[in-house]
């Protein structure tokens, strides 16, 4: 299996989703990066996020306001560095994302998904039928 991951992923996103790694800040795909789409896990393609949440916070990351479904997400307490964060995996493929903080916007939850973008692949609105993720274009319905 990690073989395989290894020859299938770029060395960063290996190295952020199964090395518990981060990418640097203001430095990656998606920080800056505003299309209409789907973001899924880079490992297993579960559907995680979508471009409607995402939001430009200035932490050098991609930032989400919620995930698509909670329940595919895993929370774990995390204490590196000598802080305490809430790290963010998914449940499916285990894969490292990157946290989850309490400094969101407000009326929008107040939660701020900060996610690497070597843990993400893009789906493109327009493509979402193509790639097999027509079931989640309801998602974008009556929003501009």
């Amino acid at each position: 299996m990690k073989e395989d991951l290894k020859s299938r992923l770029s060395g960063m996103s290996y190295y952020v989703t199964q090395e518990n790694g981060t990418e640097p800040p203001f430095n990656n795909e998606f920080d800056d990066f505003f299309e209409k789409g789907l973001y899924v896990d880079i490992v297993d393609g579960t559907p995680l996020f979508t471009s409607m949440d995402k939001y430009n916070s200035g932490c050098g990351w991609p930032a989400f306001t919620k995930p698509i479904q909670k329940e595919d997400l895993l929370y774990k307490d995390d204490f590196a560095f000598g802080m305490k964060r809430v790290e963010v995996r998914s449940n499916t493929a285990d894969s490292h994302l990157g946290h989850v903080f309490e400094d969101g916007p407000k009326h929008l939850g107040g939660l701020r998904y900060c996610i690497n973008s070597a843990a993400l692949k893009f789906v493109p609105y327009e493509n979402m039928e193509k790639e097999g993720y027509g079931d989640y274009l309801y998602l974008f319905e009556n929003k501009n």
